[in-house]
């Protein structure tokens, strides 16, 4: 029996580094479980959209069933609104394809793994924790469960060992990054760090780059990661079994 295909959803930028790390962990992924078929599709800025790959999945009828996973790590609005419908509107359009929407990301202790990763990779040894402040930095939301979920993951962190972490949001939310450097270094936090919690490089990860000048550690964002290559096939292997609702159901579908 054919598996169904993976299809990433990423959300997209006019940064060309941005399209250029989704595609590399697209890579990973597949390196990981070779005979899986990956596609990836872009909500806006980049090409091909999703209702080009998936039409293009029609049009070979080499696929049934896609799984469509967003390349998010909070449930906030694209998770919610912007992906169920484009794909209820496909799978009005494709009947031939089954179409499933797997979960977002977050939470999972492989992106804790991720985030100490790239900490470790910008030079933070296990005994520099006691004395290290960590701010959390990710790209804002104004919706509340992704804002909560920032602040659990942060919570997280602390538990491992960290003389202190807080949360920070480069828009929509605040602090600010630079807020949160400021308020470790008043708790007396001998050194502070900064750990981009974003996917891909592009105009929100500069402004957190920018707002943790006054840190000692500024780590990579989480990309191409081994651990975020491994989360992408467990999202993809506990997909949900209900297929997207048709588009006539669109208004009563949409989560609140």
């Amino acid at each position: 029996m054919r598996s169904p295909v993976l299809l990433v959803v990423a959300h997209g930028s006019r940064d060309p580094r941005h399209a250029a790390t989704v595609h590399a962990l697209v890579r990973r992924v597949g390196a990981l479980r070779p005979g899986l078929r990956v596609e990836t599709a872009f909500l806006d800025f980049n090409a091909p959209s999703v209702p080009q790959v998936l039409e293009r999945l029609a049009a070979s009828g080499e696929a049934g069933d896609v799984i469509a996973l967003p390349l998010l790590l909070t449930r906030a609005f694209h998770a919610k609104s912007d992906i169920p419908g484009v794909l209820r509107e496909a799978s009005a359009r494709l009947p031939e394809l089954r179409i499933r929407q797997a979960e977002v990301l977050g939470p999972s202790p492989l992106l804790l793994a991720a985030v100490e990763r790239r900490l470790r990779e910008a030079g933070l040894r296990p005994r520099d924790r006691r004395s290290t402040g960590l701010v959390l930095a990710a790209a804002g939301s104004t919706d509340p469960e992704a804002i909560a979920a920032i602040a659990d993951m942060a919570r997280e962190l602390r538990r491992t060992g960290w003389c202190s972490v807080r949360p920070a949001f480069a828009s929509a939310s605040l602090p600010r990054t630079e807020d949160s450097v400021r308020a470790l270094r008043d708790e007396g936090c001998a050194r502070v760090a900064v750990a981009p919690y974003v996917i891909a490089p592009g105009r929100l990860p500069d402004r957190i780059a920018e707002g943790a000048r006054e840190a000692d550690v500024l780590a990579g964002v989480l990309g191409p990661s081994p651990e975020l290559a491994r989360l992408l096939l467990h999202r993809y292997d506990s997909a949900p079994s209900v297929l997207t609702a048709p588009a006539r159901t669109l208004r009563s579908a949409v989560p609140a």
